[in-house]
């Protein structure tokens, strides 16, 4: 199947390192599992998932700094357990008590294309490609999503339109000469990046990274060595 193409735009972005154990400071780009978030958003299906292959950057880096308000405590699982199960219950947090001032370094202008592959996991999704294709594309056209697409923190909500890709040779493929093109200026090893979760077991989610490298704007993820 040729890949599936969108770009991502938003004003700001927080991709957060998770050595950063406080204060929140982000890669330089985008994750994989947060590209692949943005698909979900648009499309998720217990038979399907989504595999990112490439990423272009096509803005350049840009920083700011912010110091906001944050809370400290998140609402009980039990206490919100209750609620739906009776109608009411405790879910309040008391803001000048768990109220804390924090820094951040955050992207700002962002914007990227990425590329994913949909694999399909039950046989019902293998015999029929079409099905979930025309789905994708359509949601994707209308701007159709499940949850609004976010870069990193739910606040940064991200823009989203379909991109169409033309299919070069077996291996490559690119989009119409009208796209803007990546930024070809930037070329850097950004050192390890989180991929993504591994979820084998539920209770315990395993972190897994890889060595993001970016030639003339393009992260290219197929065959990526990955680590937990």
């Amino acid at each position: 199947m040729r890949p599936f193409c969108l770009e991502v735009t938003g004003d700001y972005a927080c991709f957060t390192r998770p050595e950063m154990k406080v204060e929140r400071v982000s890669y330089d780009l985008i994750t994989p599992s947060a590209a692949r978030a943005v698909f979900d958003a648009i499309l998720w299906k217990p038979a399907i998932r989504w595999r990112i292959r490439k990423i272009e950057v096509l803005k350049p880096v840009r920083w700011i700094s912010v110091r906001r308000n944050e809370v400290s405590s998140v609402v009980s699982s039990r206490n919100a357990l209750a609620a739906m199960n009776e109608g009411h219950g405790q879910l309040a947090l008391y803001i000048e008590e768990d109220r804390q001032q924090r820094a951040g370094l955050f992207l700002r202008d962002v914007a990227y294309r990425l590329y994913a592959e949909m694999e399909f996991l039950t046989d019902e999704s293998r015999g029929n490609p079409a099905k979930y294709t025309a789905m994708f594309k359509r949601r994707a056209a209308a701007g159709q999503c499940v949850n609004q697409p976010y870069l990193g923190c739910r606040e940064f909500a991200a823009s989203f339109r379909p991109v169409e890709v033309l299919e070069i040779g077996r291996a490559a493929y690119g989009v119409a000469d009208s796209e803007p093109v990546a930024l070809q200026e930037m070329s850097a090893d950004l050192g390890w990046m989180l991929y993504d979760l591994d979820y084998a077991d539920r209770a315990d989610p395993k972190p897994q990274f890889f060595r993001a490298r970016v030639e003339r704007g393009v992260m290219d993820l197929a065959g990526v060595e990955v680590r937990g």
